[in-house]
């Protein structure tokens, strides 16, 4: 083949000029039917980032379980707990705006393993472990009653989250009527991701466990769905029934392509999307047109 040719064939076959990974991930969003979505990307081995609407505020949905998980290792680390020390399961709570009881409708959490267990102690271990690959309210309550979402709130702050709102447990329907409700943002998110990557948030043991606890994350519609079979991914989903869907995480391409060594944090947040068919299906091309940018980021800088 001629070089003539040859230049004809790698003109075909490179991308538009005005493909940016910016330009494609709003190119994406535009064609979504969200009410809002926020975005926010950074390699955390060379600080290029991408943020679209990374300030706008959503209800926080499960991802807040993050933050408690955060406080509870960290009181772990303080010598203020074991994570083997257990917790009795009751599914009697009381609001934050008048201190009145409330229920968790076991039809309405995401697991309903552990409401088989009412009266029984069990162990925070499992308990976090609950709480963060299947998302289990009842959990959640249980754990935010023992380590104060007010801590957890403060702890997320001091680790440059300092817009996320963690102000009680799920299902707090006084609460919820009355404007309060945990928020966050994706930089928030994002933050907190970074900071348990960089062994920051805890200890470094602390933060491994972590890590390894949402990696066994079961909701993989996704962020995972983008990237190829296997990469290893660490996240948190969170949801709301045609209010909000979000995936927040902490990817490794695998090693031994272009992308290795590359570890990034991606966090998706949406709003108002009707069908959760619709939601899975922005996030994962969202996922996957950053992972595929991911070679040619070093030579492209930084984006904000």
């Amino acid at each position: 083949m001629g070089s003539l040719a040859l230049l004809l064939l790698a003109l075909l076959q490179a991308p538009p000029t005005d493909t940016t990974l910016r330009a494609r991930v709003e190119a994406r969003i535009a064609r979504a039917p969200a009410r809002a979505v926020g975005l926010y990307y950074r390699d955390l081995a060379n600080g290029d980032s991408l943020t679209i609407g990374a300030a706008t505020r959503f209800h926080a949905a499960s991802t807040m379980k993050v933050p408690v998980m955060i406080q509870l290792f960290r009181d772990r680390d303080a010598g203020l707990l074991s994570l083997d020390d257990s917790i009795t399961v009751t599914n009697t709570f009381r609001s934050i705006v008048d201190s009145s009881p409330y229920q968790l409708d076991k039809a309405d959490d995401s697991d309903s393993s552990l409401y088989a267990r009412l009266g029984q102690r069990v162990a925070i271990r499992e308990l976090i472990e609950l709480m963060e690959t299947v998302s289990s309210n009842l959990a959640t309550n249980l754990l935010v009653a023992r380590v104060d979402a007010r801590r957890a709130n403060a702890t997320a702050h001091a680790l440059g989250a300092d817009s996320i709102l963690v102000l009680r447990g799920v299902e707090d329907g006084k609460a919820y009527r009355a404007g309060l409700s945990n928020t966050t943002t994706a930089r928030d998110l994002g933050m907190l991701l970074a900071a348990i990557a960089d062994g920051r948030a805890a200890s470094p043991g602390s933060c491994r466990e972590m890590l390894a606890i949402l990696g066994r994350q079961r909701f993989n519609e996704g962020i995972p769905a983008g990237l190829p079979a296997g990469t290893p991914v660490y996240h948190k989903t969170g949801w709301i029934g045609e209010v909000v869907y979000h995936d927040a995480a902490l990817v490794e391409p695998a090693s031994g392509g272009s992308e290795a060594g590359r570890r990034y944090v991606l966090v998706v947040l949406t709003g108002g999307i009707q069908k959760d068919e619709d939601a899975y299906a922005l996030v994962r091309d969202l996922s996957q047109l950053v992972y595929q940018a991911l070679p040619r980021s070093q030579s492209r800088g930084r984006s904000q």
